[in-house]
Formats: structure tokens, sequence, C-alpha cells
């Protein structure tokens, strides 16, 4: 007796997925960030503490701290390493950008002071049913607030450098 084959169901990759995702959030597309989601996610920018818990919880977040205001317009990715699986995406990256406009993900409350940043980043992305279940994304905020002249790195054990010493080692910068 011949058996049908079971059904297929088709999912993005998961760095098709994180694309379509990034590129929502960079054309400040609220509607379409939140449909690459499942229905009860959750984002966490561990070094500002800012992010949301639940579609309302996230959807306020990106409507108030990322969307019309994710990075300025000069900002460059420039990607060190990618893993990933069906469940997962990890990005380490650096970026470039001249701190001219808020970003209220990761600088809350901080006026634009007109300095060039360059920071290294991890972003870790949960994948479940096809969908971004959850953002964990970490950075080196005390070196970011150094480049800013938002803290004195006098006498603390903070290097405002790491991002272009991890260009040069993995031979990306």
């Amino acid at each position: 007796m011949a058996h049908e084959p079971a059904a297929t169901v088709t999912t993005p990759s998961a760095a098709a997925l994180f694309e379509a995702h990034m590129q929502a959030e960079l054309h400040a597309d609220l509607e379409a960030t939140m449909a690459t989601m499942v229905d009860d996610p959750h984002l966490l920018n561990l070094a500002s503490g800012t992010g949301g818990e639940g579609a309302a919880g996230v959807r306020e977040f990106y409507a108030t701290k990322l969307i019309g205001q994710f990075f300025p317009p000069d900002v460059e990715f420039i990607s060190i390493s990618r893993i990933m699986d069906q469940e997962r995406l990890v990005d380490e990256l650096v970026l470039r950008f001249t701190h001219s406009q808020a970003i209220g993900h990761l600088l809350p409350g901080v006026a634009p002071t007109g300095r060039r940043v360059e920071m290294a980043l991890v972003v870790i992305v949960g994948v479940k049913e096809g969908k971004v279940a959850y953002e964990h994304i970490y950075w080196d905020q005390a070196g970011l607030l150094i480049q800013l002249g938002l803290l004195d790195p006098a006498g603390l054990p903070v290097d405002s450098l790491t991002a272009g010493r991890l260009l040069a080692f993995t031979g990306k910068g």
C-alpha cells in the first residue's frame, strides 16, 4: 500500500527571517517588524535594560524606543561571525555610526553627542515556528559611554577600543 508523503511545512531559514526582521526595523515599519515575531515574544537589550515582554510589551518598546530611531543613517554593520541552527541565530557584529540622533534602545535618555562610535555587539535570536521568538542583545556599554564622552575611564577596568581590536584580530577592519 502506497503512503502519501507527509505535508511539509517550509519556514524561512533563521538568516532569512532575521534579515526580514532587521529590514522592517531599518525601514521603521512596526507592523512588518511585529509580523516577523511569534505571538508572545520578548526582547532584552542587556546593556541598557530596554526591551519588552509579550506582544504588547515588545510592540510598545519598538514603537517608543526603536522604530524611527533604530540607528543613525550612517550606521555600518560589519559582520564578524554568525552561527545558526533551526532554533537560534547568533550574530557577532561591529557597528560604526555617528551619534547624531536619539537612540532610545541603546542610550535611553541620552541626547545626541555628534561623536563617532565603533562598538562590538552580539545578537542572539531565538526562532520558533519560523518566527522570531526572542532577541537578547549584548554590547560594551562602558566602552560606548567612554566614546561618547559620558564616562571617564580613569581608574576603571574598561577600554573603548575593543571593537577596533576585534576588527583587526579578525581581518575585518
